[in-house]
């Protein structure tokens, strides 16, 4: 899996929907497996456990990753992919709680998910905006060109 395709569902991660408590604990996958698997460096993993998102446990000095570790890596790299800032996914992974409490979370989610869209759209307005004034710019330049000099 790319970070292309961030899509978690089924038996790959233990749970139904890709959720991080619905995952299998008991794998264990190594800093090379994840940093292939998920195309990130094995840095860009110590960051992540550094800033608290993922908690491998040691094994002298491997570091060894459950499923819930790889879950959560995979929707680490989903919220980067679109946008979200890093306290957003650990606000959102922080809330998480297995079964009927995820409501809070889900909810959390759609409204952060939303708010991304909105900033996205004002981006695009924006960008539109501003290609918009470089065309007009250009054209003006481009009519300079085609003057005969004095």
């Amino acid at each position: 899996m790319g970070t292309g395709d961030l899509s978690i569902a089924g038996s790959a991660n233990g749970g139904i929907d890709g959720s991080p408590g619905f995952a299998d604990s008991e794998a264990r996958f190594s800093i090379t497996d994840l940093s292939r698997e998920f195309a990130v460096t094995p840095r860009t993993l110590r960051f992540y456990e550094d800033e608290g998102l993922i908690h491998p446990t040691r094994r002298g000095t491997t570091r060894l990753y459950s499923r819930a570790d790889r879950v959560r890596l995979a929707w680490i790299l989903r919220g980067r992919a679109v946008g979200f800032s890093l306290a957003d996914i650990r606000e959102l992974l922080d809330m998480y709680a297995p079964g009927p409490a995820r409501l809070p979370q889900i909810e959390a989610t759609l409204m952060k998910s939303r708010e991304r869209i909105a900033a996205l759209h004002e981006q695009r307005a924006a960008i539109d905006a501003t290609i918009a004034e470089l065309e007009q710019f250009c054209t003006t330049v481009e009519a300079q060109l085609l003057r005969p000099n004095p």
